[in-house]
């Protein structure tokens, strides 16, 4: 396949003047392109097109189509046809009104090649640019960012639901590609077992059947992998996806003991980072976050907030489920440093921030981060006369620490804490401890020698942890920390109009294309309100607090 020549940008006269008489003020598409051009160029995306065979249809139209057809929730046979019959969309498009468009399978052939090509992210990329060129975007803007859960394209299914599922899908897939082969060494009970969809309702409910049910299971499983792994077996069985999801899922489920194979106890099995949930999508993982429970993913979209400005999605990021925000915050910097979009100051809430990384990103990329931090959970902290952190003296150069009582430490031991971070801690003499008049505000021991143990950061961290504490308490931090709240109406946007947190699509890699092209839709419908003096409506205030606001 090779790419058309690049000569067709311009509306066709005709076009123009068809659209004009059916829309005299213009549809959403005719402002698009009025106002940004085609956004995209061919140039972009030659990358994923080989220069030879017969030509194709103009990268640039097709990106464009991605993000219209995302913008109105349009399946690919769907916005094909609005390619072919909307006039509108062909003034968007700079195409004849005879055009014929083309088949709808043209569309998914472009979102294979971009996420083969791992160049999903140009859809959002270039459109910033001509953000950039036209002076709605700039570097060192305030910016916000949050997450929500995303349900992957498959069914939230259970350990004993999802071994049984996972041998019918290599049954199946074996079925398709060897069958032959499996009528030779499929057992005649298997077709009971796993020739019908597996449903909770048709299994045991009594603990004791289910495991005895969870082992049946286990031994055809590793049967079939016996015989997939012998050696007269041919060797291209073994490079069937569904047969490596099927090793996998019985490695995480299943171990031998005394030459027996078992189902694992739920303490005994991979992390959720690790799990594979549905063979159906290997990569979806479990996630929970208070009380929500999902499988699939998570999408993280931070986003512009100045006030005379309109605000545009900057970065879009897609993660495992149990990914926790705090992990995305590096990345995320890191990567608008790439794209030359760095803000000064970053909202944010507690999950994205801890003591390294409001050193870290000061530092390295000169972002403030503006968001409460993980409050101090000790009792001390929490205590009316309890003496906490930081009412302690510390003394960096001779690393040593004073109590509010004037003794001193008598031991700095560096250490590493469970979330892997640099901590210190510093430990008080049995004797100052045991003779202090305070010593039950300090510490809760009842051991015959008591003496108070206190766990730091590093200095830097540690000055800045406690400096933003005292900050989140005035006035000044609540009205200036106001302006995250924006970003909870975009995701909000994002689920509500483009139906955000379904994944369309099986894997991370479509799943993230899928988060991209939501971004780029939502930045031209906002671009095109802000155009036109739509501007964002103010948080909406319940007439209560209108009541005791102005009271």
């Amino acid at each position: 396949m090779t790419l058309q020549p690049q000569n067709e940008f311009s509306i066709p006269e005709e076009t123009i003047r068809v659209a004009r008489a059916a829309y005299p003020k213009g549809t959403r598409y005719m402002k698009m392109r009025d106002a940004l051009g085609t956004i995209y160029q061919d140039q972009s995306f030659t990358h994923l097109f080989p220069h030879n065979g017969r030509p194709v249809e103009a990268p640039w139209r097709l990106a464009l189509i991605t993000v219209m057809q995302f913008i109105e929730e349009l399946p690919d046979r769907q916005a094909a046809d609005a390619v072919r019959g909307h006039i509108d969309w062909k003034y968007a498009l700079g195409l004849d009104l005879t055009d014929p468009g083309f088949d709808a399978t043209v569309l998914c052939e472009f979102r294979t090649r971009l996420v083969q090509g791992g160049a999903e992210a140009l859809l959002l990329e270039v459109m910033l640019t001509t953000f950039k060129e036209r002076g709605w975007l700039k570097e060192r803007q305030q910016q916000r960012t949050d997450s929500t859960h995303v349900l992957a394209k498959v069914r939230a299914i259970n350990r004993l639901m999802c071994v049984g599922e996972t041998m019918r899908f290599a049954l199946n897939s074996l079925a398709v590609i060897a069958s032959d082969w499996l009528l030779e060494h499929c057992d005649p009970e298997w077709l009971d077992r796993y020739g019908h969809r597996i449903e909770e309702a048709h299994l045991p409910h009594q603990q004791a059947e289910r495991q005895v049910l969870a082992e049946v299971i286990g031994r055809d499983g590793a049967t079939l992998l016996t015989e997939l792994f012998a050696s007269d077996a041919p060797a291209v069985l073994r490079e069937i996806p569904a047969i490596e999801i099927l090793r996998r899922v019985w490695i995480q489920n299943y171990g031998w003991e005394e030459g027996q194979l078992r189902w694992r106890s739920n303490d005994n099995v991979p992390p959720a980072t690790l799990f594979i949930n549905s063979p159906y999508d290997h990569e979806a993982r479990y996630g929970k976050k208070r009380e929500t429970r999902w499988t699939g993913y998570k999408v993280h979209l931070t986003e512009t907030c100045e006030e005379d400005r309109p605000h545009l999605i900057t970065h879009v990021a897609t993660t495992s489920a149990p990914t926790t925000d705090e992990q995305m915050t590096e990345t995320i910097h890191e990567e608008l440093e790439q794209a030359h979009l760095s803000p000064r100051q970053h909202f944010v809430d507690t999950g994205y921030i801890t003591a390294p990384i409001l050193v870290s990103s000061q530092q390295q990329y000169g972002i403030e981060m503006i968001g409460p931090r993980r409050p101090d959970v000790k009792w001390q902290a929490n205590s009316e006369h309890g003496i906490d952190v930081s009412q302690f003296r510390i003394d960096w150069e001779h690393q040593q620490a004073t109590c509010p009582e004037g003794h001193t430490s008598s031991s700095w031991t560096p250490a590493i804490d469970n979330r892997t971070n640099e901590v210190i801690k510093i430990r008080f003499s049995t004797t100052d401890c045991r003779s202090c008049p305070r010593l039950t505000s300090c510490t809760t021991s009842q051991s015959p020698t008591p003496r108070r143990l206190i766990t730091v950061h590093p200095r830097e961290q540690h000055e800045a942890l406690q400096a933003a504490r005292r900050r989140e308490q005035t006035p000044a931090f609540a009205k200036l920390y106001a302006r995250r709240e924006g970003i909870e109406a975009t995701i909000s946007q994002g689920v509500r109009a483009f139906d955000m947190r379904r994944s369309r699509y099986i894997g991370f890699d479509k799943t993230h294309l899928q988060h991209v092209s939501i971004a780029a839709a939502i930045n031209v419908v906002r671009i095109v309100a802000w155009l036109e003096g739509d501007l964002p409506a103010p948080t909406r205030v319940s007439a209560f607090q209108r009541l005791c606001t102005a009271a």
